[in-house]
């Protein structure tokens, strides 16, 4: 018989077992067909998420992210794509397309000094780290079926890239 591990206990990092941050990001749309985007501080232009915190699933996860971003409610619409960041700290992402509901687009937190709608065109030249640019080509490119990426960080490299 094996023996019992509480849930906590099954969460605790070890060495050869690795905890990874998980995060959900949207690529948000209004009436208009233009794309909501947020300047973290930090980042720079970027989707709205965040980190999926514990007990949350993605989809409440990521509305409760993007409505303290920006202000806005949305509804989940698909899964776009999963993004495996090898880099510490090692991170899986997942990006959804969504759309707008309800709420004025208004920065809300110090760390999200800036939020605006803006077309694709805009969008892509906003966007400039890496990353999220990546992410931002994939969502706008309209594909059927599911990105997945494995990158790493400085320099950003692309692991590996495939849709299924």
């Amino acid at each position: 018989m094996l023996p019992l591990i509480s849930p906590v206990d099954s969460l605790e990092p070890m060495a050869d077992n690795p905890l990874h941050v998980v995060a959900a990001t949207a690529l948000v749309r209004n009436a208009s067909s233009r794309v909501l985007l947020v300047r973290v501080a930090t980042r720079g232009w970027e989707m709205p998420g965040g980190q999926v915190e514990e007990g949350d699933d993605l989809v409440t996860a990521l509305r409760r992210e993007v409505e303290e971003e920006s202000g806005c409610e949305i509804e989940v619409e698909r899964l776009i794509g999963v993004y495996s960041k090898l880099s510490p700290p090692v991170m899986v992402l997942h990006l959804f397309a969504a759309v707008h509901l309800s709420g004025v687009a208004s920065a809300r937190e110090d760390a999200v000094p800036e939020v605006g709608w803006f077309s694709e065109e805009e969008a892509r030249r906003l966007v400039t780290k890496p990353p999220s640019a990546q992410r931002l080509a994939d969502a706008l490119e309209g594909a059927e079926g599911v990105v997945f990426r494995t990158y790493r960080l400085n320099p950003y490299e692309v692991v590996r890239g495939e849709r299924l």
